[in-house]
């Protein structure tokens, strides 16, 4: 009797530890951003805004040079106008002042926009790759390295980016 109290002890005890490590899940990491920075579309879609974060800064450059002329020549002429004219050329600087601020908003609002538009089909494609290479190397979940503070487990960086060609 009480050898089949233990034979049915280390019985539920070998169940218990195969249940628990069946129930253990694959983890695995990868860097998101070092693998976006290395896909094609990151590289032409980082030119395209870069292209167009140069030129909002010109036409900005433009917009400072010219009011910075235009408040030197007021200030010169200052003292040969009437107080009305000043007044009035105050309020025009002020406007301008407001306009080249509003310019600069706009501008800083469209390279976000611009950059989340762009930047979308190469996170999916990311995505659907670091999904691939998951689901094949039998990866219940894929951690960003970015978040993690100890990642010893595997690292599927490599293995998504031949999944994608680079």
């Amino acid at each position: 009797m009480k050898h089949l109290k233990t034979i049915l002890l280390v019985t539920a005890v070998c169940i218990g530890s195969i249940s628990f490590s069946q129930a253990q899940s694959k983890v695995a990491h990868i860097n998101t951003q070092e693998l976006i920075a290395a896909m094609p579309g990151f590289k032409s879609a980082q030119a395209e805004l870069e292209a167009l974060g140069k030129t909002y800064q010109t036409d900005y450059q433009a917009s400072v040079t010219e009011y910075d002329k235009t408040r030197k020549q007021y200030e010169a002429e200052a003292n040969t106008k009437t107080d009305e004219e000043n007044q009035k050329r105050i309020l025009e600087l002020r406007e301008t002042e407001q306009r080249i601020a509003q310019f600069q908003a706009d501008a800083q609002k469209n390279l976000a926009e611009k950059r989340a538009e762009l930047l979308k089909p190469v996170e999916e494609e990311a995505m659907k790759a670091i999904n691939a290479v998951a689901k094949a190397q039998g990866f219940d979940y894929v951690l960003d390295r970015a978040t993690l503070i100890v990642a010893e487990g595997t690292d599927i960086l490599d293995a998504v980016k031949k999944e994608l060609g680079i």
